[in-house]
């Protein structure tokens, strides 16, 4: 789309392309979950990935960080993390008898919060603020965060021992939920080639400009909702209200993230419209871990997957 070239006449959708070319060079056979990450990238969201060791979460977001001229930190959340090891804090000099402000890690691009159920709730809660707000405030004081300004977090589903879930107010401000899988058994073994001698990650180079990338979800923001499908975003957030399986439905951020995940979609197809199927792709991803399953339909193995799954199955679909 013409009205989507960047200043410097390069092709928006060019330059996402190498950019996932860069990502699927480290992550082999994970095209889906790869596009998923570009269209919350473009829409502004901050991403939870969720899976067993050793599959590539952390990876994934070093990759990315790698392949744009961003800031990237990255925090390794621990049981004695403190609040301060996150934003920073005042610190005192001996020299001039006076405190001055240390930053944090936070103040990045690009922020990996690696094991982020590892910390104790007062720590996660740190981020509450830096991923609403894009800001932090110490001593009274707010501060500003880079722009553009994005949290990648990864936690284990699997161990439970010394670590603590996100309360729903932390799961509420991602995006979106993401899940690599282990790999297909041809992508294993090409990842174990790729390996024999050095990392793939350490052959890559930026591909994209952290400019050029604000500009994208500039126009992402422009790309066109037509009522139809607002209203059918917001039947599908209202069904979840009304489930009586469910102890909590999606908020209202939910519908925005939805909103702006399906127009980063459209975007990402090269369309100045959003389609229905645009929603329905990414409703599982965006809705479905901000919902509460009730206790006893839990314990029955209901997820809040299988709610958003069939409620696209009952909703009707606007033409």
């Amino acid at each position: 789309m013409t009205d989507q070239m960047g200043r410097d006449g390069r092709d928006p959708i060019a330059a996402l392309d190498q950019l996932k070319a860069n990502l699927g060079r480290v992550i082999r056979g994970k095209s889906g979950v790869i596009d998923l990450l570009l269209t919350a990238l473009l829409a502004d969201g901050h991403v939870l990935i969720e899976d067993v060791p050793g599959t590539g979460k952390t990876t994934l977001a070093k990759a990315l960080a790698v392949s744009l001229t961003a800031r990237f930190s990255r925090i390794q959340f621990t049981p004695d993390l403190l609040p301060t090891d996150i934003i920073g804090g005042m610190v005192y000099s001996a020299a001039n008898g006076s405190f001055s402000f240390r930053p944090g890690p936070v103040q990045a691009n690009i922020v990996l919060a690696d094991e982020i159920n590892r910390a104790s709730p007062r720590t996660q809660s740190a981020l509450l603020e830096a991923m609403s707000e894009r800001q932090v405030t110490t001593e009274g004081e707010s501060r500003p965060l880079p722009c553009p300004f994005w949290v990648v977090a990864t936690q284990n589903p699997i161990e439970h021992n010394g670590t603590y879930p996100l309360p729903e107010a932390q799961l509420d401000r991602f995006c979106m939920k993401l899940s690599l899988g282990y790999p297909a058994r041809e992508d294993e073994l090409q990842l174990l080639r790729d390996q024999e001698t050095v990392h793939p990650l350490d052959a890559l180079s930026p591909v994209l400009e952290t400019d050029a990338l604000a500009r994208m979800q500039e126009a992402v923001r422009r790309v066109d909702v037509e009522a139809s499908v607002l209203d059918y975003i917001v039947r599908l957030v209202e069904r979840t209200r009304q489930e009586p399986r469910l102890r909590l439905g999606a908020s209202p951020r939910g519908a925005l993230d939805l909103r702006r995940c399906a127009q980063a979609a459209a975007f990402l197809s090269g369309r100045a419209t959003v389609r229905p199927d645009d929603v329905q792709r990414l409703a599982v991803p965006v809705l479905a871990h901000r919902l509460i399953v009730d206790i006893k339909a839990r314990h029955g193995g209901l997820s809040g997957e299988t709610v958003v799954a069939e409620m696209l199955r009952v909703e009707p679909v606007p033409a």
